[in-house]
C-alpha cells in the first residue's frame, strides 16, 4: 500500500498498518490501538466526526463530481457514525451529537440519491400551462432542435408532416426526443450510453410512433370538416364516475351496476362523432 488512506472508525491517515473494511474504505489493523485512540479522542473534547468528509462529499454532488465518489464518502461517514454511537453512549453530550451527526448524513444521502435522477425533467405539451410567453418559447427551443438536429435524418424529415404543429401528440414525443438528445450530449453526466440509447431506441421509436399518428395527413384535413378538425377529447360516460366508484369501493363482489339509457344514448353519440371526424384512428 502507497497511497495515504484514512481509518473510518478513528481518523487515523498513513500508508501502513490498515486493512481494508469494505470494498471502498480501510480500517487500522490494530484494533485495539484504533479502539484506544477513539476513547482517547471522545474523552479528550467534544467534536462533531466526520465533518470534513461531509463538506466533501457535499463538493462532489454540488461540483458534479459524480455519485460514485459521493456515494463512497457518505458509506464511509455512515460507518463511522456506526462505531462512533456505540462508543459514547456513556457520554450524553456527545451522543446527542453524534446522533444528530447521523441525521445530517441520512437527509446528505437522499439529497445525493435526489440529485442523481438523470438530468432535468422533459416538458409535457399536453399539460403545458396557459401562458402564452412559456408556449412560444418551448415551441422557438423545439423548432431551433429540429432544424440543427431531427431533421437531418432523413427518416425524421420523412416522418415530419406540414401540419405537426396541429398534432399535441406528435409535439409531446418531439419535446421528449429533445430532453434526451440534451441528456445524451449536453447535461454534466452526458454519456456515450445514452447517446446509444437515442440513436438506437428513442430516435426510431419516435419516428415510427409520428408516422402511426399523422400518416399522409396534410393542413387541409384540420379545416373545418375535416379529418382533424376537432375539439379537445372528452373522457366518455364520466358522468358514471360516482356510480362505478361507489360499486367497486363497496360492493365489488356483486355485478358492476347496469348502464343507463342516458348513458346508452351518450355512447352512441360518441361513437357517430369518432364516426364522423374519425377520431380514434389512423
Amino acid at each position: 500500500m502507497t497511497e495515504i488512506v484514512t481509518c473510518v472508525l478513528c481518523g487515523r491517515r498513513g500508508v501502513r498498518d490498515f486493512e481494508a473494511a469494505d470494498a471502498l474504505s480501510w480500517r487500522c489493523a490494530n484494533r485495539d490501538v484504533c479502539q484506544r485512540r477513539i476513547d482517547e479522542s471522545a474523552m479528550e473534547r467534544p467534536f462533531v466526526p466526520g465533518a470534513a468528509e461531509a463538506r466533501a462529499a457535499t463538493g462532489a454532488a454540488s461540483n458534479g463530481a459524480g455519485a460514485g465518489s459521493a456515494d463512497a464518502a457518505l458509506a464511509g461517514i455512515a460507518r463511522e457514525v456506526e462505531g462512533l454511537r456505540k462508543t459514547v453512549e456513556s457520554v450524553p453530550s456527545l451522543f446527542q451529537q453524534v446522533e444528530d451527526l447521523a441525521r445530517v448524513v441520512q437527509d446528505l444521502a437522499a439529497s445525493v440519491a435526489a440529485g442523481s435522477g438523470g438530468g432535468d425533467a422533459a416538458m409535457s405539451w399536453l399539460v403545458m400551462p396557459a401562458d402564452l410567453p412559456v408556449a412560444r418559447a418551448v415551441l422557438d427551443e423545439l423548432c431551433g432542435w429540429l432544424r440543427e438536429v431531427f431533421l437531418r435524418y432523413p427518416d425524421g424529415a420523412g416522418a415530419l408532416v406540414e401540419c405537426w404543429l396541429w398534432h399535441p401528440d406528435v409535439v409531446e414525443e418531439l419535446l421528449w426526443l429533445m430532453r434526451a438528445w440534451l441528456a445524451a450530449y449536453q447535461d454534466e453526466d452526458a454519456s456515450a450510453g445514452r447517446a446509444g440509447d437515442w440513436h438506437d431506441r428513442y430516435r426510431p421509436g419516435v419516428v415510427k410512433r409520428i408516422k402511426t399518428s399523422t400518416g399522409t395527413c396534410s393542413l387541409e384535413n384540420h379545416q373545418p370538416g375535416g379529418s382533424h378538425h376537432r375539439h379537445a377529447p372528452v373522457v366518455p360516460l364520466i358522468d358514471a364516475v360516482d356510480q362505478v366508484a361507489a360499486w367497486w369501493a363497496t360492493a365489488r363482489a356483486n355485478a358492476a351496476p347496469e348502464p343507463t339509457p342516458e348513458q346508452f344514448s351518450a355512447a352512441h353519440a360518441a361513437q357517430a362523432e369518432q364516426r364522423r371526424t374519425g377520431a380514434g384512428r389512423r
